[in-house]
């Protein structure tokens, strides 16, 4: 039989409440690496997800337009690709019962900003087929010093100059570069989730997506709102230059303005509270390692 000494015993105990220890230090690591990846991949798929969903809408309410034929007013809806038409159809207007998508709200939206002196909307990626130039392209004769329009001896009209305002271009340039700024928040969130060092600036970049879009839209509902000159300021021209409702109703002219986040900006939000998450506990698991 064999014996053991009291110091073999307790040695023999230590040796294995020491190896338990580790074994499960090594399974709660492996947990929380698995719990940040999880979210970040979560966070990866709703990025992708993200791009395809609106994410604001606005609408214009008048008399002119019954809730009977455009129940949430001439609306549109932004995504980060671009501006598209928000009505989901007409019930008593002949002249579109043809139409079972109903009206374009971005047309009507246009036409009734024309009258204001305000700039056409950029659409961005939903951009018409046919046309040689986006819709928000403004052009102007050319003049000679003698302020005469220069005519083409070609075709005998006046010569056309490109007058659109820079601030255009780069928004329109920001909505068709889109596709390629999701896929790099993608991949950044894929660097993050499988390198070994923290790299929170990986997940943090495209954790703030929807402030990115609120930064944009704010500056250009002021843009807009402080640049009524095309036409020479439109039939209303005593109206001033004024910020855009962003948040809520407000009033312009005779007509309402609503203004709310669609279901892609809290789709967006949630996007940023699971990077953060992510980016904590990928933290906190290298640190104790």
């Amino acid at each position: 039989m064999i014996k053991y000494t009291f110091n073999q015993v307790k040695y023999v105990i230590l040796l294995g409440i020491s190896k338990n220890r580790i074994n499960l230090k090594s399974l709660d690591m492996k947990n929380k690496n698995f719990s940040y990846r999880a979210l970040a991949g979560i966070a990866a798929i709703l990025i992708i997800v993200l791009y395809f969903l609106p994410v604001w809408w606005v609408a214009l309410q008048s008399i002119q337009y019954p809730k009977s034929m455009y129940p949430k007013g001439i609306r549109i809806n932004f995504k980060y690709n671009g501006v598209y038409n928000g009505c989901e159809g007409t019930k008593e207007r002949a002249e579109l019962a043809a139409d079972q998508e109903g009206a374009n709200c971005l047309v009507e939206m246009n036409a009734i900003n024309h009258f204001i002196g305000m700039y056409h909307i950029v659409q961005g990626m939903n951009r018409e087929e046919g046309r040689k130039y986006p819709v928000y392209y403004v052009f102007d004769t050319k003049k000679d010093a003698n302020g005469n329009e220069v005519v083409d001896p070609e075709t005998g009209k006046p010569v056309e100059v490109d007058v659109t305002p820079k601030a255009l271009k780069t928004l329109d340039f920001i909505m068709h570069a889109s596709p390629y700024l999701f896929a790099l928040m993608v991949i950044m969130v894929l660097a993050f989730m499988f390198t070994k060092k923290t790299n929170a600036w990986l997940a943090l970049i495209p954790a703030f997506l929807p402030v990115y879009f609120l930064v944009v839209y704010i500056y250009y509902l002021h843009w807009y709102g402080h640049h009524l000159s095309l036409h020479g300021g439109g039939a209303f021209r005593g109206i001033k230059p004024f910020m855009p409702t962003v948040f809520g109703e407000g009033k312009v002219a005779q007509f309402t303005t609503v203004s709310y986040p669609y279901y892609g900006f809290f789709v967006g939000l949630l996007v940023m509270v699971l990077l953060i998450i992510a980016v904590l506990l990928k933290k906190k698991s290298l640190k104790e390692k």
